[in-house]
């Protein structure tokens, strides 16, 4: 569940980027998603990307968008009859939010509303506004989503997010974190239910040209865009045309390498590589091996990442010793940090650096008291479609599923026995690590090994040349 702290968390101050073509303005009325010429308004051409060239792609890029949005909606958030799901999206993903919206009616959701944001409003309020009127937050904010998750129907929320992976680049940095602290702060009610899966949640992503741009450089805007829709139906299993089907399989997949680990009933796992990496993380007391799959605490299931590949667990937070090298660049407040390191002694971070943002790294280790330890080690093989297809996201989303990862911050309740009903004194006494924030960094290798010490003395190998040795 690593995204949480990416998005669930910093969702009320980050903002993604809307796409604006030559400079004409943007109309999100009188969409026509049947056109042959692809998302087409009265005014503009709103969505153009995928109409730039004839072929298969381009083809059938509608149905294919289609069931990428109802496979998000009814696997992914999975709303309930006469339940209400939020979408929070930018407004360049109109055109996928509408979808959805018609497939959560059509699933028997009792309401759906849409909550939109712009990047490059989120910026403007960053760079121009004071810290005062951006930390300035009201009670409605908070009270709308508590209001709804304590009603007879609940709620579910789904994001739709458009990365632009540097949106705050070049802005003050300590204001970020300290505006986004104060985020969180406020938040933290409604954080309860979506860290102790109370509701349903889940998190997809489509195109921006910031993105896309970061990603293929060399490619022109609309090229750019075309090539990572690819990447995205492809690495979220919609391409085959099956994607229900597809993720039935792989979930059994996962569901049956984490009923393998939690067999091992592991006390510590130990990750080596050849570029420098040797860290040993020990495990909460009563650690469960998850998987991609969740269910609310009325048993609904629901999907929170899509895609994901990963089976994680919670680390104790003061058994953690050993360095550990950043196998990924990694997105902090919009911004970047690249070749990062750090040493861990009993749980806590002694030592830290960066090739890129090591002031940011700091920044981010300062948040609270509990950001200096981890609260979640996942694995993940070099051999994930994400990570075969060569690319590189800049995307959280995307990349924590190309290879092993851990996270700074917060642990997830439910990664030990029974821990979603136990307070947080007890989920301490386990080593269950608490924090304000959970952000996933990516540490695995092509070469990682991975094995495991049982709490019986016996060793295993989970991993060996970055891939699953069960």
């Amino acid at each position: 569940m690593p995204y949480v702290g990416s998005i669930l968390i910093s969702q009320y101050t980050r903002r993604f980027a809307l796409f604006q073509r030559g400079g004409t303005s943007f109309s999100v009325s009188a969409v026509d998603i049947s056109s042959e010429k692809g998302y087409t308004g009265h005014k503009i051409n709103c969505v153009p990307f995928f109409t730039r060239r004839k072929g298969t792609f381009v083809e059938n890029f509608n149905e294919l968008l289609k069931k990428y949005a109802d496979f998000i909606v009814r696997v992914g958030v999975n709303p309930q009859p006469g339940q209400t799901l939020i979408i929070r999206c930018s407004l360049e993903a109109a055109p996928l939010a509408r979808l959805c919206v018609r497939s959560a009616f059509e699933a028997g959701a009792r309401d759906v509303q849409v909550d939109w944001n712009d990047n490059a409003v989120s910026r403007s309020r960053m760079e121009l506004g004071s810290e005062e009127a951006l930390t300035d937050f009201k009670s409605y904010q908070l009270r709308r989503y508590l209001d709804y998750a304590e009603s007879e129907g609940s709620v579910c929320v789904l994001h739709l997010i458009a990365d632009d992976p540097e949106v705050y680049a070049g802005l003050d940095s300590a204001k970020i974190s300290r505006v986004n602290a104060a985020n969180r702060k406020f938040m933290a009610p409604w954080r309860e239910y979506t860290m102790n899966d109370r509701v349903q949640w889940s998190i997809a992503a489509m195109p921006s040209a910031p993105w896309a741009k970061k990603m293929f450089p060399d490619l022109d805007t609309d090229a750019a865009i075309e090539k990572l829709w690819q990447l995205i139906f492809d690495v979220c299993r919609v391409t085959g045309g099956d994607p229900v089907g597809e993720w039935k399989a792989h979930l059994d997949r996962l569901m049956t390498l984490r009923d393998k680990m939690n067999a091992f009933d592991l006390e510590s796992v130990h990750f080596k590589s050849s570029n420098g990496t040797d860290l040993t993380v020990g495990l909460a007391d009563k650690a469960s091996w998850e998987s991609a799959g969740s269910r609310n605490e009325k048993g609904v299931e629901f999907l929170p990442n899509i895609p994901t590949e990963e089976v994680f667990t919670a680390p104790h937070k003061d058994k953690v010793n050993g360095v550990v090298y950043g196998t990924k660049p990694y997105v902090f407040n919009g911004q970047l940090i690249k070749g990062f390191h750090v040493t861990f002694k009993d749980g806590k971070v002694v030592e830290h650096g960066a090739e890129e943002g090591a002031d940011l790294l700091g920044q981010l280790l300062d948040t609270d008291e509990g950001a200096r330890s981890i609260g979640e080690v996942a694995l993940v093989p070099a051999s994930s479609p994400i990570n075969r297809s060569g690319a590189l996201f800049y995307s959280t989303l995307f990349d924590e599923n190309a290879a092993c990862h851990i996270a700074f911050g917060a642990s997830y309740p439910g990664t030990t026995a029974d821990g979603t009903r136990l307070s947080k004194e007890e989920l301490l006494e386990r080593g269950m690590n608490q924090s304000a924030i959970h952000e996933d960094v990516m540490i695995g290798a092509e070469d990682s090994e991975i094995t495991g010490k049982c709490r019986d003395g016996r060793t295993v190998t989970l991993f060996q040349n970055g891939v699953w040795a069960l």
